[in-house]
């Protein structure tokens, strides 16, 4: 038996489909999976879970004593998931895929929304306000475009910005060289002297937490705009917010905010979040938000949950999956 946690409404019908494929019994729960609730695990080889359930060592640790065996996450991500407690456990455990086009997309969208200016835009008119003064755009062919990490997202967004013109530049830890002729590579702190545009698109590592902090920014253009579809964390966010109130910063567009979890994906129009930089930060005009949705197609989330899930049917019938991360 398999058991899904944090179960969105747009899930089942690609889990059922999988059921029925398979011939396995797979029970659905919205819960978080966490030591409160694990007995719902009982019987079960394998779990999976999205973003906002925290997989410690003790929730490993309880797992294992019910006989789980394999672990699944169905998000790219899995920086939520103690995996040098899983390895000394000996539980597997899996990641998901999806396309990148709808990140790129998305990315792409925001970047044009920050160039004209669209959420000054749409507050004026939603106030019946039509006039001009202050929302001068720009135009994307005049610009240069750096793309940081040119991994499948990243690579995907260079092609998408391919017919506008720009001039485009990359950072990566590795060069993909069937980029060479549509990029130019170098090194990082060039690329922040360059670029009029930023577009980050990295794991959340030691290497990369909050690597736009005031010594990066300092590099930057003055009126730099900032994109980020990757992870809250790569920002530290105080610095950011002086670097947009000293002008800086041009304009930024995050769909993505730390510490976001227990507030981004659920509906807390009537709670008091504890979360003041985001209260902060968004009421600026130059600020654009959303809720970690760059992800969020019908494409992507069945992908998602048949990499998801797939990978511990995987994992049941045959002890391996493609997805699986290294030990």
């Amino acid at each position: 038996m398999i058991v899904t946690f944090e179960t969105r409404s747009d899930e089942l019908s690609a889990i059922k489909e999988l059921e029925k494929i398979h011939g396995l019994k797979i029970s659905s729960y919205t819960s978080e999976l966490s030591l409160s609730n694990i007995e719902l695990t009982a019987g079960a080889k394998a779990v999976s879970v999205l973003g906002h359930s925290h997989i410690d060592k003790a929730l490993l640790l309880e797992l294992k004593r019910r006989g789980v065996q394999y672990l699944s996450t169905r998000t790219v991500g899995y920086n939520h998931i103690d995996l040098h407690a899983a390895n000394e456990l000996g539980i597997r455990v899996s990641h998901a895929y999806y396309d990148p086009h709808g990140v790129a997309d998305y990315t792409v969208m925001l970047m044009l929304m920050c160039l004209r200016k669209y959420k000054q835009a749409m507050w004026r008119a939603n106030v019946n306000d039509y006039s001009l003064h202050g929302l001068k755009g720009r135009e994307m062919r005049t610009l240069t475009i750096g793309i940081v990490g040119t991994g499948n997202i990243g690579k995907q967004v260079i092609e998408n910005l391919m017919g506008f013109g720009c001039r485009l530049i990359a950072s990566s830890r590795s060069i993909d060289h069937a980029l060479a002729s549509k990029v130019e590579y170098m090194p990082l702190d060039k690329l922040y002297a360059q670029a009029d545009i930023i577009s980050f698109h990295l794991p959340l590592l030691e290497s990369t937490a909050r690597m736009v902090n005031k010594q990066s920014l300092a590099k930057m253009k003055d009126g730099v705009i900032l994109i980020n579809c990757s992870r809250g964390e790569l920002m530290n966010i105080s610095d950011v917010i002086d670097a947009i109130e000293s002008h800086k910063i041009g304009a930024l567009a995050m769909d993505v905010f730390e510490n976001e979890t227990g507030i981004y994906h659920q509906d807390r129009r009537t709670d008091i979040i504890s979360n003041r930089d985001m209260a902060y930060i968004r009421q600026f005009p130059n600020v654009i938000m959303t809720q970690h949705i760059a992800f969020y197609t019908d494409e992507a989330v069945e992908t998602m949950v048949e990499s998801g899930v797939g990978s511990l049917i995987d994992f049941i019938n045959t002890g391996k999956s493609q997805h699986e991360i290294s030990r």
